[in-house]
């Protein structure tokens, strides 16, 4: 059995460190630790001798920091790693570059405060770890952002106008290793009159904000982290914050999001789940829902209660994702309608979301 399990490599300057996760990883019966180095340099030795399945690699450390470690890493021989350190301020903004420098995820150092959040953070190691051993991984380009338009373009006036006609379409996307780029890839094909969307992204708590922020520069619409109470809003994207739940709920003729505390739910908060069965409850015929690339089952059973009550569903298919995990149990599931490529999950999201009376436009 040992033989088939993903070989990690855990990459970090404090021996403390090294032993938690070392630890977390080997109780896992699909994982096992191959090494552990103090420094990039040590790890470099290693490497020499043999190439693990996934790199477990903090930013922070003495002689070279994990962001030129993983930037070599990708140019010369791709593999999957995951950013595992602690995340404060403005520190996202280094973990914005991991991800544009091929990291396949982000995490935050296990957390020994309590049993309860030890028990939370060992979770989501183990299933990071275990969804990057299962993801493609390739050299990445650069991507120049586009010219933002004015402020009155990208806020939609026309739609603060008629509120209760334009809020009656609402599209919900959930996703999860490989999404944050995949999330990328959508948001920026889309024009700035795009249908109002709510985002879950399995993602750390301190790193949505950064990341809402960064895709906000990218695109034409408006994208930010969700406050409780947000109006949703034809342009704008809400990404649900990290370690919360986020939630469609209805104020009359329009919708709001409502953010709150929980347990996890399918081993995530926030949930994809979570969101889509609100959507379901709250939009139900007038939503779409969207279900991209990652690791587990999380948003099958939603995506399938937001098609039984009318709702049109996506996929992403498996030549386009990074772990075709989430897309295919929802599609077994039968929460599928129809599986697409990446790159026409914008332009559909754009057509099945547009409000009555609006022209059709062709995908």
């Amino acid at each position: 059995m040992a033989a088939n399990r993903k070989r990690v490599l855990i990459v970090d300057d404090s021996a403390v460190v090294r032993q938690t996760i070392s630890e977390i990883v080997s109780a896992h019966p699909q994982l096992e630790v191959m090494a552990t180095a103090n420094d990039p340099f040590q790890a470099a030795e290693r490497l020499k001798r043999e190439w693990p399945d996934v790199i477990v690699l903090d930013v922070e450390m003495p002689r070279m920091d994990g962001i030129t470690f993983l930037r070599r890493l990708m140019a010369q021989k791709p593999v999957p790693v995951v950013i595992c350190s602690t995340l404060v301020g403005e520190g996202s903004k280094t973990y914005l570059a991991a991800l544009e420098a091929g990291a396949v995820d982000l995490i935050e150092k296990p957390n020994i405060s309590t049993r309860k959040f030890l028990e939370e953070s060992s979770i989501r190691l183990q299933d990071a770890v275990l969804g990057a051993a299962h993801a493609r991984v390739t050299r990445r380009e650069s991507v120049a952002p586009p010219t933002k338009h004015s402020a009155d373009v990208m806020l939609a006036p026309a739609g603060h106008r008629a509120m209760a006609q334009t809020t009656n379409k609402v599209v919900a996307i959930g996703a999860s290793t490989g999404g944050t780029e995949a999330l990328r890839v959508v948001l920026q094909s889309l024009p700035h009159n795009a249908p109002p969307i709510v985002i879950v992204q399995h993602m750390p708590e301190a790193f949505t904000k950064g990341f809402a922020k960064r895709l906000d520069e990218l695109c034409q619409i408006t994208v930010k982290e969700a406050v409780s109470g947000d109006s949703v809003l034809p342009g704008q994207a809400l990404i649900a914050p990290g370690a919360k739940h986020m939630m469609l709920i209805r104020s009359g003729a329009n919708y709001r999001v409502e953010v709150k505390d929980g347990p996890l739910v399918n081993r995530h908060r926030p949930s994809v789940d979570v969101l889509f069965r609100s959507v379901a409850r709250v939009a139900g015929a007038n939503a779409v829902g969207v279900i991209m690339t990652g690791m587990g089952d999380d948003g099958a059973r939603g995506l399938r209660e937001m098609r039984d009550v009318g709702a049109r569903t996506v996929g992403q298919n498996e030549a386009t994702c990074v772990v075709y995990g989430m897309p295919a149990e929802a599609m077994k599931a039968g929460g599928v309608e129809q599986e697409v490529d990446l790159n026409m999950i914008g332009r559909l999201v754009q057509r099945l979301g547009q409000q009555e009376g609006e022209r059709p436009q062709r995908v």
